[in-house]
């Protein structure tokens, strides 16, 4: 379970404080795929990075499995995202130097994953459609096919949560319908938590439950 208790976020721009996170309470029980929508400057990329440990916040809590983890040493919170959570970002992000396969078994230097690792990215690429591009470096991926390795390269760790940002914004319509079922697969099969922010609110659709945002202040749809 991953919860965030009065969570507060501003930024300073030109003198002022522009409010991002406006005290939000938010619980995300295991296993739940919950999605949150509202438009560019909501405060949605923020909120993601205050709940996996990117951004510390002005002052509020993030609770994963009951650990505070705004009260922990850098270290101890590095292992704690690389070990149990994943992370899809607006931008694929990966290492130009690196295959495909390669870029997805990056998570796994730290140790967290023993056994296969080659086998179980293989997989993984395989169930987002580019088993054969498994030694393709990222200029030679279409920025789609970047987008789909770096999903895989989210549950490569196994993580009890992803955390996704806009996870498929360059994908055509066919692709995301299978990146959202694969999302509700391992969600099914392993538990997994999902909290997913998107402008499509087809994909909003699909999740256990909906919230809105607007000036960092965050809704739950009914």
């Amino acid at each position: 379970m991953i919860e965030a208790r009065k969570l507060c976020k501003a930024y300073r721009v030109q003198g002022q404080s522009l409010p991002a996170a406006q005290d939000i309470d938010l619980v995300i029980h295991k296993g739940e795929m919950v999605s949150i929508v509202g438009h560019s400057g909501s405060g949605k990329t923020t909120l993601l990075s205050l709940l996996g440990g990117l951004t510390r916040p002005d002052s509020g809590q993030v609770l994963l499995d009951g650990m505070d983890i705004w009260s922990m040493g850098d270290d101890s919170l590095s292992e704690l995202r690389n070990r149990k959570l994943g992370f899809i970002y607006q931008f694929a992000s990966l290492i130009p130097t690196l295959s495909a396969l390669d870029n997805i078994c990056l998570p796994t230097a730290f140790g967290m994953v023993s056994g296969d690792i080659g086998g179980l990215a293989l997989t993984l690429l395989e169930k987002v459609g580019l088993a054969d591009k498994a030694g393709f470096y990222p200029s030679q991926l279409s920025g789609g096919q970047q987008r789909r390795v770096a999903i895989a390269r989210a549950f490569i760790n196994a993580p009890e949560v992803i955390l996704a940002d806009e996870p498929t914004g360059d994908l055509d319509e066919e692709t995301e319908r299978e990146v959202i079922d694969l999302f509700r697969q391992i969600n099914k099969e392993s538990a997994t938590s999902f909290l997913i922010v998107t402008h499509n609110k087809d994909i909003a659709g699909r999740t256990d439950r909906r919230f809105t945002m607007k000036n960092g202040i965050l809704s739950e749809m009914t």
